[in-house]
């Protein structure tokens, strides 16, 4: 980066899909909201705790008391949402509230519907308005609505499914600026080139740089081009497919130590089977066509055997 240059950011998103069990007492309380009823469990001081606890707040008991309450219930407080953000359960403004149940001792957190912040108040009566998509665990409660008239009375129809798993999506957006040392390492891989940063202490050269050596505490400052040739150090055959995979197992990812590097990176080894590659094996970049690259280590496309005598263990033995 020179100087008055802004540094390299750019947009990061991580999301998965978090998929768990639900055990006794909370696949029972699912499987009550897929068929529009409500539960809750009875605590060891006799308090009744909406959404159920698996064990006991005070005593840390297994609880298995499950007690059906209302769909309606009153605000203890709430807050305005005037701007709601992606995933939240309203793409309109909302308040959030914890509302308590009537039947029940403890508030749960949710969205009212109440179309402006001037129809909020503490102590307002609200329903549960269910949603059109059942058996999506807390989400079967699409929102609360302030209560008109009667409560409605209670589901008919054929009991639901059990639900023993959930699977709830977990997504993060951030924007990510990078750091000086990773700013030039990512300008050089638009070039073609692979720099390090030398600690004017230790000398050790990592590469990509982490701006400062995590042994002496200092910064990196010095340049290090080096070539794109290394020594596989340790390594992965992965057998296993997953979601988003690139590539087909089997398939190798290993650490490779650059020449004249004291830090080893992870990248793909391909070019022979997965059952060739081995500690020591020397291999060199494969890039990508100049026309496909940016300022990312996905122009090095993977490395490949060169074809030399294995590097001997002494040499990247400090280096695992």
């Amino acid at each position: 980066m020179t100087v008055g240059q802004a540094p390299l950011s750019a947009p990061l998103e991580v999301g998965f899909d978090y998929t768990r069990s639900l055990g006794l007492v909370l696949s029972q309380f699912m499987t009550a909201l897929a068929g529009r009823r409500l539960l809750g469990v009875r605590g060891c001081d006799g308090r009744v705790h909406v959404p159920p606890l698996e064990y006991d707040p005070v005593t840390a008991r297994p609880l298995t008391e499950l007690v059906e309450v209302a769909t309606d219930g009153t605000v203890l407080t709430w807050s305005w949402q005037a701007q709601p953000l992606a995933g939240q359960p309203l793409e309109h403004p909302f308040g959030w509230a914890l509302v308590r149940l009537d039947g029940a001792d403890t508030p749960m957190l949710h969205a009212v519907d109440a179309g402006s912040p001037d129809r909020m108040r503490t102590g307002m009566r609200v329903r549960v308005r269910w949603s059109d998509r059942p058996g999506n665990g807390i989400r079967d409660i699409a929102c609360f609505e302030p209560a008109t008239g009667p409560a409605p009375s209670g589901p008919s129809g054929p009991e639901p499914e059990p639900v023993t798993m959930i699977t709830t999506p977990v997504h993060l957006t951030v924007r990510h600026t990078v750091s000086p040392g990773e700013d030039v390492h990512l300008r050089g891989l638009a070039e073609g080139r692979l720099i390090g940063q030398r600690c004017p202490v230790c000398r050790k050269v990592y590469m990509p740089s982490r701006g400062a050596c995590p042994t002496c505490g200092v910064f990196t400052v010095e340049n290090v081009e080096l070539p794109d040739r290394g020594t596989v150090t340790t390594f992965c055959i992965v057998n296993v497919p997953f979601l988003g995979q690139r590539i087909t197992p089997p398939y190798v990812a290993a650490y490779v130590l650059l020449d004249g590097a004291d830090i080893a990176f992870l990248h793909l080894v391909l070019g022979c089977a997965p059952e060739e590659v081995r500690m020591g094996m020397r291999v060199r970049a494969v890039w990508r066509p100049r026309e496909e690259w940016g300022t990312t280590t996905r122009n090095i496309e993977h490395f490949e055997p060169t074809g030399e005598q294995d590097a001997p263990f002494e040499s990247y033995a400090n280096h695992l």
